[in-house]
């Protein structure tokens, strides 16, 4: 039925080259290498865009936590004078008339 005819060499390198020769083709493969590589947001630059990002949303929790420590501190220091008067004086060693006040600091 079916014949099977030696191909010449040369046919056989037209037939497999003529895929790879199609002008679409190569421009395609062209604008994919220039944007992978060359273009400003290559890959490179998108992992290392990955890697800020990471950082920066680690930052956003913490200071999300920060910002809602700071406001419960907030409302305790505005809600009571003598938790006020405990921050002023642990903070900005603040003191009355008739107190002395020492710091001692710790050596290592």
């Amino acid at each position: 039925m079916f014949q099977i005819f030696p191909m010449k060499a040369k046919e056989l390198v037209l037939k497999i080259l003529s895929p790879i020769t199609n002008k679409y083709l190569i421009a395609l493969v062209a604008f994919v290498v220039w944007i992978m590589f060359f273009d400003d947001n290559n890959i490179r630059q998108h992992q290392k865009n990955l890697k800020e990002l990471d950082l920066l949303e680690e930052q956003v929790g913490f200071y999300k936590h920060k910002i809602v420590a700071d406001k419960r501190k907030l409302v305790e220091l505005q809600t009571s004078d003598e938790n006020l008067e405990k921050f002023a004086r642990e903070q900005f060693f603040m003191k009355r008339a008739d107190e002395d006040i020492y710091v001692i600091v710790e050596e290592k």
